[in-house]
């Protein structure tokens, strides 16, 4: 059976934005090499500070830390992708070939998501080989690992429908990136952040991120389950959003 005209365009444009992704492979090298980087340099102090819970709980911290901190800076790879279309005027001329928005913004996730895999399976695989970590369920990290990228892919997509210019999504992955890692508990455990903080840290996608990732490393369903199921959440509300600007026309960049 021949393949149907949806499945040729999503194989030819997922081709496409592969191959653009790979041609400058700088931001997708550095999420890959530094997550690791820091995890060795800071796990010291993550056991030191943690000592008292064991050497796994300052383990567990520094990897799955490291893991959302740079997976959510990694959400440059996903927005530039769509916004580098618009700058290029040529989002428009996508918009007008067979492909469906739906289409077209799911063949620029797929390669991002790819990318976001390879990234959590790295970091998740060198903490047990060089450090021992133990998983308690693998199948139950596996869904905490996809659900944290489909919320990634979800805002990423949105922020690059959204913005307008490259320093204003530079500007918004720099800043929001560390701030919701620092909200969510990636770099510091949440217990020495200040009240005030604590309070707050449920707004960030991290904060979810984080426990999601903690649960399922101990076999905690349930837990593990809640957090999946606002990240899942967030991946819809901000896809659909995505989609909506996509759709309305309002997605095209001001800026050559």
């Amino acid at each position: 059976m021949a393949p149907s005209g949806t499945a040729v365009r999503l194989a030819a444009l997922s081709r496409h934005n592969a191959t653009l992704m790979l041609r400058e492979p700088g931001p997708v090298l550095s999420r890959l090499i530094m997550p690791l980087v820091m995890i060795v340099l800071l796990r010291p102090l993550y056991l030191s500070a943690l000592a008292r819970h064991g050497v796994q709980a300052g383990t567990v911290q520094v990897v799955t830390g490291m893991l959302v901190m740079f997976s959510l800076l990694a959400l440059s790879v996903v927005g530039t992708a769509i916004l580098t279309e618009r700058t290029w005027r040529t989002w428009d001329r996508l918009r007008a070939t067979p492909a469906r928005s739906g289409e077209l913004l799911a063949t620029k996730a797929l390669p991002g998501f790819g990318m976001l895999a390879v990234q959590q399976a790295e970091v998740l695989l060198f903490g047990v080989v060089a450090f021992g970590l133990r998983i308690a369920d693998p199948i139950l990290l596996a869904a905490a690992v996809l659900s944290w990228a489909l919320a990634l892919l979800g805002i990423g997509t949105a922020l690059g429908a959204t913005l307008r210019s490259q320093s204003e999504l530079n500007m918004a992955y720099d800043i929001g990136g560390v701030l919701l890692s620092a909200l969510g508990g990636a770099l510091v455990p949440l217990s020495v952040l200040p009240r005030w903080a604590q309070a707050a840290a449920p707004v960030s996608p991290g904060y979810w991120a984080m426990s999601a990732l903690r649960a399922a490393v101990a076999g905690q369903a349930g837990p593990a389950l809640r957090a999946m199921a606002v990240l899942v959440a967030v991946a819809a509300v901000t896809t659909a959003l995505g989609a909506w600007r996509i759709t309305r026309g309002w997605a095209r960049s001001t800026h050559l």
